[in-house]
């Protein structure tokens, strides 16, 4: 009878690390979740990944945002994947995504291999945080070890897409109120704003700036000259929504301080950048800093991407695992 309890006991105690490792985290999410079930899963995603930004390097700008208005809208879960079907109305139609959301083939890829490897493990709330640091890294960024095990939900909300994304065109207190709504802080959003560093945006997105900023008619102050000159070469008074210009013009492909060192100069392409420098003295001292130490933005990148991925995630039982990311499974 003794060695049966000491087997039990034995046998407990070799569990019960396993046990502590899913509540690690905040008790939801931890590194290595799938390292029985699916080994390879991180490899698959970065090598899609690498692929996907060596044939388009615009493409690591698309995954990184995809997470951000994913976890934007309730929670880290994948919604923003769903097309629309049955009671299903895709936020892909949202306001902040029609027409500028992209990358969807690029997790469809992704999926679609891990699923050949380890059909029903890996879900697509986790493909999208994995994609967004690694196409931070292929670009010249910080890297950071990504807690994993969030499950995908079975429906999305457009209005939360509309209402909780912040807009370009947002002034600094509505933008600071939508990141708070997360349970993030001034500084988190200073430093994932730093994710502008790579990518472009579209003419539709920036118009008012050049030319009818407070409904005067008259452009953005605050706009230096020569570059909102330049802006204005690129993006008519009317037509050519779809335009594309870099949203940041030293170094648009490669992942870096040169976004704040913008603000700095007042050469921010957006209003939502560019306000984080003009418009509070708690984050225009953030901006300088981040502009004077690129390794301090990095380290506050990383953790501030941990965090915005802990934003409400399906885990246990809730939610699914889809086997296309697209829709749920039936």
């Amino acid at each position: 009878m003794a060695r049966i309890t000491s087997f039990l006991l034995l046998s407990l105690l070799c569990f019960l690390p396993l046990c502590l490792c899913h509540k690690g985290y905040g008790g939801k999410l931890f590194p290595g979740f799938y390292a029985r079930s699916c080994p390879q899963a991180e490899e698959i995603v970065r090598s899609v990944v690498a692929k996907a930004v060596a044939r388009e390097t615009r493409m690591a700008a698309s995954l990184l945002r995809l997470h951000f208005h994913d976890c934007f809208v309730q929670g880290c879960d994948g919604s923003l994947l769903l097309d629309s079907s049955g009671g299903i109305v895709s936020e892909k139609s949202s306001n902040p995504n029609s027409k500028s959301a992209r990358g969807f083939e690029v997790v469809d890829q992704i999926k679609a291999q891990l699923e050949k490897e380890c059909p029903g493990i890996v879900s697509c709330a986790d493909v999208l945080t994995l994609a967004a640091r690694d196409s931070t890294v292929i670009s010249g960024g910080p890297s950071w070890v990504v807690p994993l095990g969030r499950r995908d939900s079975r429906s999305a909300s457009l209005s939360g897409s509309n209402n909780n994304i912040p807009a370009p065109n947002n002034t600094f207190q509505t933008i600071l109120s939508r990141f708070n709504r997360q349970g993030l802080d001034v500084t988190d959003l200073v430093a994932l704003s730093g994710s502008h560093t790579i990518g472009f945006s579209r003419c539709t997105s920036f118009r008012q700036r050049l030319y009818n900023q407070n409904g005067d008619g008259r452009p953005d102050m605050t706009l230096e000259q020569s570059f909102a000159a330049n802006l204005r070469q690129r993006c008519p008074r009317s037509g050519g929504d779809q335009i594309l210009s870099k949203l940041d013009m030293v170094s648009a492909a490669r992942f870096d301080n040169s976004y704040f060192r913008n603000l700095v100069q007042n050469m921010g392409l957006l209003n939502s950048d560019q306000v984080l420098f003009s418009s509070n003295d708690q984050s225009r001292e953030l901006v300088k800093k981040y502009a004077e130490d690129q390794g301090e933005f990095f380290r506050q990148f990383a953790q501030s991407m941990i965090k915005m991925g802990n934003i409400s995630p399906l885990t246990g039982s809730s939610g699914e695992i889809r086997k296309n990311c697209r829709k749920i499974n039936s």
